[in-house]
C-alpha cells in the first residue's frame, strides 16, 4: 500500500525495486574487489570496470563448430552431426540416396553430414547379411558366457545414448565413454533416441568385432524396406539397386493429386513376343525339365543323370516335342516375318491345367495328376479343352481349386497318353511358343518338355524378388483390372479363364515393353541412373578427350549378370567371400604393366558377403541347383567354425575391401535386415492357414490363426527389418 492508502500497481512495485545507476556501479565494484587477484597482464572479466570507471567491451564466446577442419582442407568426410534431429530410422533407401548424392544427382542426405561430396571418387556398398545389433551390444554372445570384457563388465549392462550423445543414466559421462547400444530386440516402444547412431569403441566390442572400430566411427540402425501394415519385408538389394524414377522438369510444376509415376512417365515400346521367351538358364533356375533342343539336340550328361534320378525319362512316360534338334529349328526365316509383326511368324498357345491328388493321404510330397487341360490360341479361340482320367485312383479332388468332382469325371476315358499324342502330332509345332503361369507345374503333369516357354510368373516378378512369385489372380487385378478365380465349392478355378488372363498379360507386355510389370516400371537400375552422370575431369582417363559417364559393377555369389547386375558395366560371379573381395579389387582397379591404376576402375561397386549369412542359417534355399550347391558347400565348410571365427573372417574381409579403396573413396557396409527366419516361419504358417480356411471347416483346420499369431507376425517383421550400417571415407 502507498502512503495515501492506494494499492500499489505493478509499475509502482517495479520502480520501487529497481536499483539506481549508482547502486548498480557500487555493486559491480564490490564484485570486482571480491574476486581473487589477477595475474599480471590478465584482462579484466567481461562486464567489469577498470580503475577509471569505464565499461569494457563484452566478448561473447564463439559457437563451437560442428566439425573441426583445417583451413583450405577440401578432403571429403561423412560423419554424424550432433545438430541433426532424426525423425525416423535410417533406411536402405537413404543409403542409396547417399550413393547417388556422392556420384550422381541425388539430394543432400538429412541423416548425416557430408563435407566436400564432390571430391569423392568411388563408392563401394557392401551388403553383409548376418550382422546384427545384438553382436555389438552383447545380447548375442560370440564367445562362452563366462568370458567378460576387459573392464570386467558385459556389454548388456552398457548405458544408452540420448539424442545429444550424453549418457541417460549418467549425464556427466561423454559419448567417448559409451559402449554401442542399438534398439533391443525385446523392445516394443520406440523412442526418438533409437534413431541415432552410437560410437564404436574397442573396449566395448567383442574381439572379432574390434577391427571395425579402426575403420568406422559409428554404427547406425538401418531399417530394411517393407510394409508395416501388412507385416512384410521387401528386398534390401532392391532397396539399394533400384532407384526411383526422376520426374521430368516440366512435370515438377504439376499441382494437385498426381497419377502413379509408372503410368505418367511410361512410353510404350512395342516388342515382338520372341523377346520374352525364357532362356535356358532361367528355365533351369525355375526348375523346368529341359528339352534336348536346349542343349543343341543332345542333352548334357548331367541333365540326363538328373532326369533319370527324378524319373523324367521316356521310360517313365515323358515326351519331348519332336522335330526340334536345336533351338534354331524353331526360328522363322527373316524374310517370312511381316515387318512390325508381334508374333514374328510364331504360333502362340496359352495353356492351363487342373490337377488332383492321386497319392495316398499323408504322402510327402503329394503326387498330383492331370485331370483337365485347356489351350487357347492368340485370338482367344479354344483349341483344346478336355477332361483326363488319371491312371491312379484320386485321393483328393481339390475341388475348390480344380473344380473337378467325381461326377465330372464319370464316364471319362481320355488318358494322359491320349493327350500327349494329340499335342505332339496335331497341336504343337516346332514354331510353337507355350504360354502359361508357373507353366513348369503344368508340363510336369503332362510329362512334356518344350524349349520355347513364356512364363508370366517370370515376366511379372514379385516385388520382393525371388523365390517369391506373384499369383495370377493378383496380376489380373493389378494389370488387367479383372477378377478371376472367384469360384468356390464345386465351381473351383476355370482353366479357360486363367488361360485368357495369361494371354492378355503377355499381349499387354508386348505392347508396353520389357520393363512393364517389373521393378523398373516405377524405378530404374541405379547403374542406369549413374550412367547418365559424367565424371569430373580429375577422374577421366583422358582429360582432353570425350566425356565419360559413371560406371558400376556387381560382385556377388552365383551369376549376378542374370539379376541386378544386368545393367552394370561389369558383373562378377563368385563362389566364396574371398572371391568377392578379389572381385571388388578387380572392379575398382585394373592391373596394367605390373602396376595398379585406380583411374581405370568403375565408380560404384555393389557386393555381398554371404558366408556369415550361411553359417547363421539365414540364406534362403533356392530352387536353382547351382545356388543350392553353393549354399550346401558354404554351410558345410563353415559348420566346424564358431560364430566368432566366421565373424572374424568376415570383418577381416571388410578391412581388406577398405584397404583396397583409393583415397577419397567411401565404403558403406550394411546388413540389409535382421534375422528373417521367424518372419518366414510365421508367413508360411499364415499362408497355410489361408489355404486350409478356403476349403475346410474351422474345427478341421490344422493351423489356427488368432490375434496372438498376428501379433507374433508383426513382432517378427519388426525384428527382421532391424539392420545395422557403417559409413567411412578413406
Amino acid at each position: 500500500m502507498t502512503r495515501n492508502g492506494r494499492k500499489r500497481s505493478h509499475d509502482d512495485f517495479r520502480l520501487d525495486n529497481t536499483p539506481s545507476m549508482g547502486e548498480t556501479v557500487a555493486h559491480l565494484r564490490r564484485s570486482a574487489d571480491a574476486e581473487s587477484p589477477k595475474e599480471e597482464g590478465q584482462q579484466p572479466s567481461a562486464g567489469n570496470f577498470d580503475g577509471a570507471g569505464e565499461w569494457h567491451k563484452v566478448e561473447r564466446s564463439k559457437k563451437r563448430k560442428k566439425h573441426a577442419k583445417k583451413e583450405g582442407d577440401n578432403y571429403p568426410a561423412i560423419y554424424h552431426s550432433s545438430q541433426n534431429r532424426l525423425q525416423s530410422f535410417v533406411k536402405v533407401g537413404d543409403l542409396q540416396n547417399l550413393v547417388l548424392y556422392l556420384l550422381a544427382d541425388g539430394s543432400s542426405p538429412q541423416w548425416c553430414a557430408v563435407r566436400h561430396h564432390g571430391q569423392v571418387r568411388k563408392v563401394v556398398a557392401l551388403m553383409v547379411p548376418g550382422l546384427e545389433a545384438g553382436m555389438f551390444d552383447g545380447s548375442i554372445a560370440l564367445s562362452p558366457p563366462e568370458q567378460k570384457q576387459e573392464n570386467g563388465t558385459t556389454a548388456a549392462d552398457s548405458p544408452k545414448l540420448a539424442q545429444n550423445g550424453e549418457n541417460i543414466e549418467d549425464p556427466n559421462s561423454t559419448a567417448e565413454d559409451i559402449p554401442p547400444q542399438i534398439v533391443e530386440d525385446r523392445k516394443t516402444v520406440i523412442s526418438p533416441d533409437d534413431y541415432y547412431p552410437t560410437r564404436l569403441k574397442h573396449k566395448h566390442l567383442a574381439e572379432p568385432l574390434q577391427p571395425l572400430a579402426d575403420t568406422f566411427e559409428h554404427i547406425w540402425p538401418v531399417k530394411a524396406p517393407g510394409d508395416d501394415k501388412y507385416a512384410k519385408m521387401h528386398s534390401p538389394m532392391a532397396g539399394m539397386l533400384i532407384a526411383p524414377l526422376v520426374k521430368p522438369k516440366e512435370e515438377k510444376k504439376f499441382k494437385g493429386a498426381q497419377p502413379p509415376t509408372a503410368s505418367r512417365n511410361w512410353n510404350n515400346q512395342r516388342t515382338p513376343i520372341t523377346e520374352f521367351i525364357a532362356p535356358t538358364e532361367e528355365l533351369v533356375e525355375e526348375g523346368y525339365v529341359l528339352h534336348p533342343a536346349n542343349f543343341s539336340g543332345t542333352s548334357s550328361p548331367a541333365e540326363n543323370a538328373r532326369r533319370e534320378a527324378d524319373q523324367q525319362t521316356e521310360a517313365e512316360g515323358w515326351v519331348d516335342t519332336p522335330n526340334l534338334p536345336d533351338l534354331a529349328a524353331g526360328m522363322v526365316a527373316h524374310q517370312d516375318i511381316q515387318k512390325g509383326a508381334i508374333l514374328a511368324g510364331r504360333k502362340v498357345l496359352t495353356m492351363d491345367c487342373e490337377m488332383c491328388i492321386t497319392s495316398p493321404a499323408g504322402t510327402t510330397p503329394a503326387v498330383s495328376s492331370l485331370t483337365r487341360i485347356s489351350i487357347i490360341d492368340w485370338d482367344g479361340n479354344v483349341v483344346l479343352d478336355e477332361l483326363v482320367k488319371p491312371e491312379q485312383p484320386i485321393t483328393d479332388y481339390l475341388t475348390p481349386y480344380s473344380g473337378i468332382t467325381p461326377e465330372k469325371l464319370e464316364g471319362v476315358t481320355t488318358t494322359l497318353q491320349d493327350i500327349q499324342k494329340k499335342l505332339v502330332t496335331e497341336i504343337i509345332t516346332p514354331h510353337t511358343i507355350l504360354v502359361g503361369h508357373s507353366l513348369n507345374s503344368d508340363l510336369n503333369a503332362l510329362k512334356l518338355t518344350h524349349p520355347f516357354i513364356i512364363d508370366t510368373s517370370m515376366l511379372f516378378p514379385h516385388p520382393r524378388g525371388p523365390p517369391l512369385k506373384s499369383s495370377l489372380k493378383w496380376l489380373a487385378q493389378k494389370y488387367l483390372s479383372r477378377e478371376i478365380q472367384k469360384g468356390h465349392g464345386s465351381t473351383g478355378h476355370d482353366s479357360i479363364e486363367d488361360a485368357r488372363a495369361c494371354l492378355d498379360l503377355v499381349k499387354q507386355k508386348c505392347e508396353k515393353g520389357k520393363a512393364w510389370g517389373t521393378s523398373e516400371a516405377s524405378g530404374e537400375s541405379i547403374f542406369k541412373r549413374l550412367g547418365r552422370q559424367k565424371r569430373p575431369k580429375r577422374d577421366k582417363l583422358h582429360p582432353d578427350g570425350e566425356d565419360e559417364f559413371r560406371t558400376g559393377a556387381v560382385v556377388d555369389w552365383g551369376e549376378p549378370a542374370r539379376g541386378y547386375g544386368a545393367s552394370a558395366k561389369e558383373a562378377i560371379g563368385c563362389e566364396s567371400d574371398e572371391q568377392v573381395v578379389t572381385g571388388i579389387k578387380r572392379a575398382l582397379a585394373e592391373e596394367t604393366d605390373g602396376r595398379i591404376s585406380h583411374e581405370r576402375g568403375v565408380d560404384f561397386v555393389f557386393a555381398r558377403l554371404r558366408e556369415l549369412e550361411a553359417h547363421r542359417g539365414w540364406w534362403t534355399k533356392s530352387k536353382s541347383a547351382d545356388n543350392q550347391s553353393l549354399l550346401d558347400t558354404t554351410t558345410s565348410s563353415t559348420s566346424s567354425d564358431t560364430l566368432a571365427d566366421v565373424i572374424a573372417q568376415t570383418v577381416a574381409r571388410i578391412q581388406a575391401v577398405y584397404e583396397a579403396l583409393p583415397p577419397c573413396s567411401t565404403l558403406i557396409v550394411f546388413s540389409g535386415s535382421g534375422d528373417p527366419r521367424e518372419l518366414a516361419n510365421m508367413q508360411a504358417l499364415q499362408q497355410k492357414f489361408k489355404e486350409e480356411y478356403r476349403v475346410k471347416k474351422w474345427d478341421e483346420l490344422s493351423v489356427k490363426w488368432t490375434d496372438d499369431e498376428e501379433q507374433k507376425l508383426r513382432k517378427a517383421c519388426e525384428k527382421a527389418r532391424k539392420g545395422v550400417g557403417f559409413v567411412a571415407v578413406k
